[in-house]
């Protein structure tokens, strides 16, 4: 099978095994960029529906966009065959993953993480910031000794490293859809404080990265930021927030970046 497979078709698989979904327009904006908007989408859709029917891509039901959208609006991801053509074993070497045929809500969570990729993959090609580093979960998890001596996981959406001009940045990202409850965000926020004040991201990789939450709408937030207000003084400087739609920008920026 991989000797079937062209240059382009394994870079979308990759793509595919580094944010575990994309739509049909991401895919397009990553992999079909000459020509007419038309052109790019007939395109796509051909050699989408090829890897389709070879087995190492899965098309899921579920539309973006309504039923206006059509093909235009599906959602892809890997299928296990197509984990076996590109090596994608468990981060541990356990079992490969199934298909992520999933709840509407977590598509709609990890297409934001993708869009974010996609995102910072085009200020890569526009020389605004160059892309070092993104790994999404389960990939960006870190694992850690809590003060009780207990074993802790800190689940960011992904990890980031940015070059822009002469500086390095890193962040860890959530990417908040308004489902969680404060006390929830007040949790994970103390979880990343706790590693930070652990060393072993300091000790691993030089810095500790800025956490960055990305949310829907203003109203989010000034919840959000209302919950870090209410952290340990000296650990205000470790998060940022920002809106959903705008992460690329604000990532390639000054604003964000490794906190110390």
């Amino acid at each position: 099978m991989r000797h079937r497979l062209s240059d382009r078709d394994l870079a979308i698989l990759g793509a595919l095994q580094r944010v575990r979904l994309l739509s049909l327009r991401q895919l397009q904006r990553l992999f079909f960029v000459d020509g007419s908007p038309s052109a790019r989408t007939r395109r796509s859709q051909l050699l989408m529906t090829r890897l389709t029917k070879v087995g190492v891509v899965v098309r899921f039901s579920r539309v973006i966009g309504g039923i206006r959208a059509g093909s235009s609006g599906y959602i892809y991801g890997l299928s296990g065959l197509g984990q076996a053509v590109i090596n994608a074993d468990g981060p541990a070497g356990g079992k490969r993953r199934r298909t992520w045929e999933t709840k509407p809500y977590f598509q709609d969570h990890m297409l934001e993480v993708s869009e974010l990729y996609v995102q910072l993959v085009e200020q890569h090609w526009a020389g605004q910031s160059e892309l070092l580093a993104f790994d999404s979960e389960p990939n960006a998890w870190r694992h850690f000794t809590g003060p009780g001596g207990e074993l802790v996981v800190v689940k960011p959406d992904a990890y980031i490293r940015l070059g822009t001009a002469a500086l390095e940045s890193s962040t860890f990202v959530e990417v908040d859809l308004s489902t969680e409850t404060l006390p929830t965000i007040q949790r994970k926020s103390q979880r990343y404080i706790d590693y930070w004040h652990s060393g072993m991201e300091q000790q691993l990789r030089g810095v500790f990265p800025k956490v960055l939450w990305l949310v829907k709408d203003e109203h989010r937030q000034e919840r959000i930021d209302g919950v870090i207000r209410k952290l340990a003084h000296d650990a205000h400087a470790l998060f940022e927030t920002g809106l959903l739609g705008t992460g690329g920008k604000l990532l390639g920026g000054s604003a964000s970046g490794s906190a110390a």
